[in-house]
């Protein structure tokens, strides 16, 4: 063999299979990562004696989950990940989205409703969800100007105290109904408000779709024996991959932010702020539209999880709904894309919904006859070293174990992770590549140019 095939064929070595360039792709990892969490809540529902639509519901409320905490997670990435921006204020910039849509988007009210209920002023539903993403977005702004002068914790505890703000206001009764260019509209105080509005029902409405997708449900229904009235539990799966598809439309647009100049700008901040100033840029303009394009996603996330629920009340967004988004980014490694979706996926999977589904298979596999108190559980551990008691009593309150088990996790993660599941990715500058070429194929390029390889050499020959 010459010297050129072997050249030849000691590169083509070098080159990935196929299999590792799949690998390699992210989106490859996250559906691998989705499919498996799916295929393990079958199992678990199999072991539970769950019919075909109990698995329906779970595959559903699964999915919801997974996107939503994937998308609040992408938001605050944006946030802390790209711009070292100390965001804990999650919940409130949420409350924000949804109560907008609310009120622009409920049935209009003219005249005063009766005692209890509040209207709004109407409107379609997209402009609703419009209004909210600007609503949470000029609120960003508003949260932004004064505090971003302020240091990284300086900065936390004036966006929690502003979104406590955010919760109080909304619980005063003094606007809990009132009068606005003639409709009756409010923010329903304590007792919260009723979403007069299916996303789901108007999305089908307004492709047409409604007779069609009931004619298709009623006998995907009949087929799968799901029994009387399948719609709720096919709504539920559709809205799930409605979610999903917002979810790619995140990702999409923060991977695009990322490598474009505002991106690498934001990167530069968070690395140090100082210098970017003295390469010319205003960095307090950089930080205030980063924060509000967060705010903005935050709420549409806040819209979203919200939406289909039927009713929100202020007291749903208390701290530790951002608590949760913190551990699903932390999960997945901030400063990543890719790590916030696989960060939420695992956080709605195994910490969010994990717990209550554990609790259930242990249960069901084995017959737990626990006690009720805890002095109960651990009285025979201490007297006579038996730790079954404990267990049981453990087992049984796993469920409201969940915050423990949370923060168990998370300081296991900060001691020993901090970088997340992903480590440290070196995410590139731009959207092109930027490395060197290799000199063979410089060097044949050139001899191209040139005129052949005859003449590249006898030119090293002269030399």
């Amino acid at each position: 063999m010459s010297a050129d095939a072997e050249g030849d064929a000691e590169a083509g070595n070098d080159l990935p299979s196929p299999l590792d360039t799949l690998w390699g792709q992210d989106a490859t990892k996250l559906g691998l990562l989705v499919v498996g969490i799916v295929a393990l809540y079958v199992i678990a529902g199999t072991m539970l004696d769950y019919g075909v639509r109990q698995q329906l519901n779970s595959i559903g409320l699964l999915l919801f989950y997974i996107a939503v905490f994937a998308m609040l997670a992408l938001a605050l990435n944006l946030h802390w990940g790209y711009t070292g921006l100390f965001n804990i204020g999650i919940a409130g910039f949420m409350a924000v989205g949804i109560y907008t849509t609310a009120v622009l988007s409920k049935p209009a009210a003219l005249s005063e409703p009766a005692a209890g209920s509040v209207g709004g002023f109407g409107l379609p539903l997209w402009v609703g969800i419009i209004g909210g993403v600007i609503a949470a977005s000029v609120f960003g702004a508003l949260v932004a100007l004064p505090a971003l002068r302020l240091r990284a914790d300086y900065f936390a505890i004036v966006t929690v105290g502003l979104s406590e703000i955010v919760r109080f206001v909304l619980l005063e009764s003094s606007f809990q109904k009132g009068q606005i260019a003639g409709y009756f509209v409010g923010l329903g105080g304590g007792s919260g408000l009723i979403l007069d509005f299916d996303p789901t029902d108007q999305l089908l409405t307004v492709f047409g779709l409604t007779e069609p997708y009931a004619d298709f449900v009623d006998g995907l229904g009949a087929t799968l024996g799901i029994g009387s009235n399948p719609k709720p539990v096919f709504d539920s799966l559709l809205y799930a991959l409605l979610l999903l598809v917002f979810l790619l439309c995140f990702y999409v647009l923060l991977r695009r932010t990322g490598n474009s100049p505002f991106g690498r700008v934001l990167k530069a901040i968070r690395e140090d702020e100082e210098a970017t100033k003295s390469l010319g840029k205003d960095t307090n303009m950089f930080k205030i539209k980063a924060f509000m394009i967060g705010a903005g996603l935050m709420g549409l996330g806040g819209i979203l999880f919200y939406a289909e629920q039927g009713a929100i009340t202020p007291n749903t967004f208390r701290p530790r709904i951002t608590f949760f988004v913190w551990i699903a980014l932390i999960l997945g490694g901030a400063g990543s894309n890719t790590g916030s979706v696989m960060g939420g996926a695992i956080f709605a999977a195994f910490l969010f919904r994990g717990p209550l589904f554990l609790k259930n298979v242990i249960e069901d596999i084995f017959e737990i006859d626990a006690v009720n108190t805890f002095g109960q559980a651990i009285g025979p551990l201490l007297s006579s070293a038996d730790p079954l008691p404990l267990l049981a009593y453990t087992v049984d309150n796993l469920a409201q174990l969940q915050l423990v088990i949370m923060g168990t996790v998370l300081i296991y993660l900060m001691h020993n992770r901090p970088e997340g599941l992903l480590g440290h990715r070196k995410e590139p500058a731009t959207s092109i590549p930027l490395t060197r070429p290799d000199r063979s194929t410089e060097t044949t390029t050139q001899a191209m140019s040139d005129g052949g390889p005859d003449r590249v050499t006898g030119g090293e020959d002269d030399e």
